[in-house]
């Protein structure tokens, strides 16, 4: 062979040579890239459904079912309660704000609201002596079952006959936010009042003296328009009558503050609008 061809033939092997590493060297790079955009997009859809996972078990997504069931009723001034878990055993209960069990009682009409408090008789029953005036009510057990779901949900409660057609609630949002009870004035004021927002309920007390109440200086209860939810309300701290909730569907709610002066409990009702 002639050395010219033999040049030609070494140049033209190195140039094949350098374009086959070439050419790998591309797929190999893309295809690295490729994966690692998988592996990725991967990591972020796992990320995803545990975003949404956490969402389900939050304070404001899917109610959860209840593991037990609540039974009430109301005879000669005595109400009672029957709890029962779903292999109907009384379900335990623990000790919340002092208290085995907070009983909420409103009317129908949202007007009057009583909290007690039954006491414990065995068998997951519990009772309490209250003359309920004659009107139909919502009634919300407020307990904590341990090692037990537990959704709060209205029961529906018919005190003597019923006279005339029930009426649903029709709540206006207040113009004003100061109430006074037994002489005793509460004004309230808010952050915004807006749908998934961390909102905070001041309640000024001005310059009475509160005294402790379960524990803390104050509860609040909130429910919406329709007397169908229901969220209890604690101060965020134990030195303030500051509450910290939030609201997960606009609307009209009516909350009652209460507080207690001079060894009394005073309930100051408040109505908002949550845009």
């Amino acid at each position: 062979m002639k050395p010219k061809n033999i040049w030609i033939w070494t140049i033209s092997a190195i140039v094949y040579l350098g374009l086959v590493i070439g050419g790998y060297s591309v797929y190999a790079n893309v295809n690295s890239a490729n994966n690692h955009t998988d592996d990725r997009t991967t990591q972020e859809a796992d990320n995803d459904d545990h975003g949404t996972q956490g969402s389900e078990h939050s304070d404001h997504g899917t109610p959860l079912k209840s593991e037990v069931a609540t039974n009430v009723a109301y005879e000669d001034g005595v109400i009672t309660i029957d709890l029962k878990d779903e292999n109907q055993n009384p379900p335990e209960l623990e000790i919340s704000h002092e208290k085995i069990m907070h009983l909420i009682i409103v009317s129908a009409d949202l007007k009057d609201y009583f909290h007690l408090h039954p006491k414990d008789k065995g068998n997951g029953v519990y009772t309490e002596k209250f003359n309920l005036p004659e009107n139909s009510y919502k009634v919300f057990v407020d307990i904590k079952p341990k090692s037990l779901a537990y959704q709060v949900s209205p029961f529906e409660l018919q005190v003597e006959e019923s006279h005339g057609e029930h009426k649903e609630p029709s709540l206006k949002a207040d113009t004003t936010l100061t109430k006074t009870i037994n002489d005793k004035a509460v004004e309230l004021t808010t952050t915004e009042l807006k749908v998934n927002n961390d909102v905070t309920l001041s309640f000024d007390t001005k310059g009475n003296t509160l005294d402790p109440y379960l524990g803390a200086l104050g509860h609040v209860v909130i429910l919406d328009e329709k007397g169908e939810k229901f969220v209890h309300v604690h101060p965020a701290s134990e030195e303030q009558t500051v509450f910290e909730t939030k609201f997960d569907q606009p609307g009209i709610y009516k909350l009652w503050g209460e507080f207690k002066f001079d060894g009394k409990v005073n309930s100051y009702p408040f109505v908002i609008e949550v845009k």
